[in-house]
């Protein structure tokens, strides 16, 4: 007995109603804006989804259906939790890959609420059998189940809620027709430009409470090709370098030896990008050459070198794809202190 009124006396803050101090700690922090007035770039994408939503808002009705494109990093699941912060829905979030039996996506669905936003990454990766439940389900909002089989089959009509779906994809070719039909805005997220990039990485060290001074800003915006998702990751190394091997404060030679360490140059390429290259010029003369014969020599997956690698190095001019294969241009010849062979070019 004395037992236990110790451990209830012990363990009395626990159950209290009072706010003790862990009930202040913070959630993980997280970089990512919540409204569109906090989201830096894309203007053309952003001014299209202000509009759609407050015109559905207007109408009391979701908003259509969104497809976003583009490389990965570039802010497409940003935008879907913004669209569902706007709209005031709550947001769901799957992958193309975990939406692997029909069921998967039945259950999904039939817990969705009027206005909420469904979010599926990997879009294209949808099973074709699991794909054919979308489409009844973003036109009518509705799902036709089969009972029994044979003579004794019978169809039945489940309606839904009013929702929007959200699709991200890096690969739209992929897609087929009936799905990328059924999606009403259609938008291409591209590279972001370093003055962006600037402010996203001037709000990002305001949220880490690290001191960041201008020319530390423009050094990390020049090394993160272009994505708010690297400059982000690269910020959160060069902080832990200032701290410990320096004031704590990021400036561009902090930024310059932090990133030294983590392989990446004054283009932002990574030991991957220059590998890639490398590997046209010194095992292909330069190309052109198919990117299989490319992954096959670094031994990596060729979904890689199309979705990570490539897009980032014909954005740079640093190669080429022609139809015969890639292609390493001057600029690249130089960049890695090749001597350019003039037959090629």
């Amino acid at each position: 007995m004395n037992d236990v009124l110790k451990f209830s006396t012990e363990n009395r803050e626990v159950v209290s109603g009072a706010c003790l101090p862990e009930d202040k700690e913070p959630d993980i922090l997280s970089l990512r804006p919540a409204c569109f007035t906090d989201y830096v770039g894309q203007k053309e994408i952003v001014e299209t989804l202000k509009i759609a939503v407050e015109a559905a808002k207007m109408r009391n009705e979701p908003v259509d259906h969104v497809l976003f494109h583009g490389p990965p990093g570039l802010g497409k699941t940003t935008l879907a939790h913004i669209i569902a912060n706007e709209t005031g829905g709550t947001l769901t979030v799957t992958s193309g890959p975990a939406l692997e039996k029909g069921g998967d996506l039945i259950g999904i669905l039939t817990h969705l609420e009027d206005g909420d936003v469904l979010f599926v990454d990997e879009v294209h990766r949808i099973p074709r059998n699991v794909e054919e439940l979308l489409y009844p389900a973003m036109e009518d909002f509705a799902i036709d189940f089969v009972f029994d089989k044979g003579v004794h089959a019978r169809s039945h009509r489940f309606r839904l809620k009013r929702f929007t779906l959200i699709g991200a994809t890096t690969r739209i070719g992929l897609i087929s027709s009936p799905l990328r039909d059924r999606f009403g805005i259609l938008r291409s997220l591209d590279f972001y430009t370093e003055a962006e990039l600037i402010r996203i990485t001037k709000r990002s060290a305001a949220l880490l409470d690290v001191p960041l001074d201008d020319f530390g800003a423009a050094e990390l915006s020049t090394r993160s090709r272009g994505t708010p998702r690297i400059v982000n990751r690269l910020l959160r190394r060069v902080r832990d370098y200032a701290q410990v091997r320096s004031d704590g404060t990021i400036k561009r030679d902090t930024v310059e030896a932090a990133l030294a360490l983590e392989g990446v140059d004054e283009k932002g390429l990574t030991d991957l990008d220059r590998r890639f290259i490398r590997t046209v010029i010194e095992f292909y003369n330069g190309g052109p050459v198919g990117i299989e014969a490319i992954a096959a020599t670094l031994q990596e997956e060729t979904d890689t070198l199309v979705d990570v690698v490539e897009p980032y190095l014909l954005k740079a001019g640093l190669i080429t794809r022609t139809s015969a294969g890639r292609k390493a241009t001057e600029a690249a010849y130089h960049h890695l202190g090749f001597k350019i062979q003039k037959k090629l070019f």
